[in-house]
């Protein structure tokens, strides 16, 4: 008996509720797989998309980097397209950064999707499997009432036996879905934790080109007022320098 024969068998030994807890089953796998397909095209495209950006953010080029954001729809986009924004409008840190959580707002519920449907389905195939067994249990007993008793003990074990089989499935689906709930819960907080520190490295770039933008300014300011400070020294004072003119006036009033 290969293992196609085995599933047959044992869904039409379980009775009806095999069924609706085989059907959660597959609905949780379906959203399994399309969050985890989903999820790793997100950190796929965030790590290309930070290869490209990272370079132009450290030279300045916020215009080319801008470019760059806009031509893709990743995660890291969004927000780097919410702080690149506001930098030409926003004059302190704190501003470029409160535009950065509000797309981080914006992207988590994106990445978070779906993903809680794991566990409530889980408690539901579970719960399911248990109501399985127990009706199997009180058709089992109403049914071996009217039964030889002779009889009675293999037909009742076989009856439970069989009602178990909505257990075993309810069990298996909850394991399952639990494990697939905790390994994408896994891998989103590692998805928004990577997006958070490419904002920090992001801010840290902005605010250190802020930084050493005003130096050549303050350089010339200075010296300027050298060159001033220099010219009012070196300047002729009047009485000093080639003699006063009160003196020939003094000298000629004496004679």
């Amino acid at each position: 008996m290969n293992a196609i024969d085995l599933i047959v068998n044992f869904f039409k030994q379980g009775g009806a509720f095999l069924y609706p807890i085989a059907a959660v089953f597959v609905i949780g796998l379906v959203i399994a797989v399309e969050r985890f397909i989903y999820l790793t095209r997100v950190s796929t495209g965030n790590r290309r998309l930070w290869a490209e950006l990272s370079p132009l953010i450290q030279a300045g080029n916020f215009r080319k980097a801008m470019e760059v954001a806009e031509n893709t729809d990743s995660a890291l986009s969004t927000i780097m397209r919410y702080g690149m924004s506001r930098i030409t409008t926003a004059r302190r840190r704190e501003d470029i950064e409160k535009a950065m959580e509000e797309s981080l707002i914006e992207v988590i519920p994106r990445l978070e999707k779906r993903t809680h449907y794991l566990a409530t389905l889980a408690n539901i195939g579970m719960l399911m499997g248990l109501l399985g067994t127990v009706t199997g249990l009180i058709q089992a007993f109403a049914a071996v009432a009217a039964v030889n008793p002779a009889e009675k003990a293999s037909m009742l074990s076989a009856s439970i036996s069989v009602a178990m089989n909505n257990t075993a499935l309810g069990l298996g689906l909850a394991i399952t879905l639990l494990l697939c709930h905790m390994f994408l819960e896994t891998k989103t907080t590692e998805l928004v934790d990577s997006l958070e520190v490419a904002s920090i490295k992001f801010l840290n770039s902005v605010v250190e080109r802020r930084t050493e933008a005003p130096r050549p300014v303050a350089a010339t300011a200075q010296a300027a007022q050298a060159a001033q400070a220099a010219q009012a020294a070196s300047a002729p004072r009047p009485g000093v320098a080639g003699g006063t003119p009160e003196a020939p006036a003094r000298g000629a009033a004496r004679a």
